[in-house]
C-alpha cells in the first residue's frame, strides 16, 4: 500500500483508506460478520486509515469497527467523528464544549480504545464559535485522548478560524467525478493552511462504480433509494448516463470505471485521501488496487471534459441536510 501524509507534515496514511458507514444500515440491510471481515480484510491489505462516527447507526458503526480491530490497534489510525445529525443525545448542542467531552467518553467505549488518532467535527454547529468547539477539542490532544483534530464539511472561513485555535490535520469532505465543489475554494484553502484532505463517498454512493443500472438494483431501506436526490428519477438517468462516459476510458485502461474515479482522485493532490466504503471483500480489493494506477495528462483531461464540475443533476442531499453544510 502506497502511503500519504493528511498535509505536508501531517501523519501518513494508507493513500485509500475505508469508509464504514454503510456497514450500519445506510445501504439497507448489512452483514455484520461480512462487515468485520471486510475491515479485518482492509488491515491485511495495509489500508491503515479506517473511518468511522458515532452517528453511524447510532453507535451501531463505532461498536462494529471496535470489534474488527480488536487486537490489532497498532495497524489502524482511527477517525471517528461526533456532533453528526442522529447521533447521541447532546449536553447544550452539538458544537459545545460540554458535548465534546461527553461524546469522547462514548467514542472510547464504544469502539474499546484509550485514544482516536483523528477526532472530526462532524457538521459545524452554527449556534457555537467554532473556536469553542475547537478549544474543547483541543483539550482533548491534552489530556492524550486524541491524537489530531478535523472537520467535516467546513467552509473556508470556518477552516481558518479553527486553525488559529489550533492546528487542523483533515478536513474531510464529499468529492468525486460527480461533486467537484470542493474545487472551487475548499482544496486551496486546505492547501494554503496545510490541511490534508479525505474525500468520502469518492465514487458517488456507487453511482461510479458502473454496477447501478436502474433503482430497483437498490434494497429496501436503502437511503439512496428514498431520499438522495441524485437517485431520483430523471435525476438518476441522467447520472447513469454520464458514467458511461467514463466507461470506455476505464476499458482502454483496463481498470474499472470505479477504480479509475479513485485513481482521478489520487492524482488531484498528494494530500487527498479517499475512503470508500464497501460491504464485500472482494470489491474491497477492487478499490485498494485503484491506488497503483497511474492516469497520463491526457487520461486526466478526458476525465475532466468527460465529466466537468456541475455534470451531475441533482443536489448531495435533501434540503434538510443541505441546510447542514457550512457552505
Amino acid at each position: 500500500m502506497r502511503m500519504r501524509s493528511l498535509g505536508p507534515a501531517g501523519p501518513q496514511v494508507s493513500a485509500i483508506g475505508y469508509g464504514a458507514m454503510g456497514l450500519s444500515g445506510t445501504y439497507g440491510p448489512a452483514d455484520e460478520a461480512e462487515g468485520i471481515a471486510v475491515i479485518r480484510r482492509a488491515l491485511d491489505l495495509g489500508v491503515n486509515l479506517i473511518d468511522t462516527a458515532e452517528s453511524y447507526g447510532s453507535g451501531h458503526n463505532e461498536r462494529l469497527v471496535g470489534s474488527a480491530i480488536a487486537g490489532r490497534r497498532n495497524e489502524v489510525f482511527l477517525a471517528t467523528k461526533f456532533g453528526g445529525a442522529g447521533g447521541p443525545p447532546t449536553v447544550g448542542g452539538k458544537g459545545r464544549p460540554e458535548n465534546v467531552l461527553k461524546a469522547i467518553e462514548g467514542s472510547l467505549a464504544r469502539l474499546g480504545v484509550d485514544h482516536i488518532d483523528l477526532y472530526y467535527l462532524h457538521r459545524v454547529d452554527r449556534e457555537t464559535p467554532i473556536e469553542e468547539t475547537v478549544g474543547a477539542m483541543a483539550r482533548l490532544v491534552t489530556q492524550g485522548k486524541v491524537r489530531y483534530l478535523g472537520l467535516s464539511e467546513a467552509a473556508p472561513g470556518t477552516l481558518r478560524r479553527a486553525a488559529a485555535v489550533h492546528p487542523i490535520t483533515a478536513l474531510q469532505s464529499e468529492y468525486s467525478l460527480f461533486s467537484r465543489d470542493v474545487e472551487v475554494d475548499i482544496l486551496s484553502a486546505c492547501r494554503e493552511l496545510d490541511i490534508g484532505f479525505v474525500a468520502y463517498s469518492p465514487l458517488g454512493r456507487g453511482m461510479l462504480t458502473g454496477q447501478l443500472r436502474s433503482a430497483a438494483q437498490l434494497a429496501e431501506g436503502d437511503w439512496r433509494r428514498s431520499s438522495a436526490p441524485r437517485f431520483q428519477g430523471e435525476q438518476f438517468v441522467h447520472n447513469l448516463a454520464l458514467v458511461e462516459r467514463i466507461a470506455p476510458i476505464a476499458a482502454e485502461k483496463g481498470v474499472e470505471p470505479g477504480q479509475l474515479a479513485l485513481a482521478w482522485l489520487l492524482h488531484q493532490g498528494p494530500h487527498i485521501v479517499p475512503i470508500p466504503g464497501t460491504r464485500r471483500r472482494e470489491r474491497l480489493d477492487a478499490n485498494v488496487a485503484a491506488a497503483a494506477i497511474e492516469l497520463t495528462d491526457a487520461d486526466l483531461r478526458r476525465l475532466d471534459e468527460s465529466l466537468p464540475p456541475g455534470a451531475a443533476a441533482g443536489e448531495r442531499y435533501p434540503p434538510e441536510g443541505m441546510r447542514r453544510l457550512d457552505l
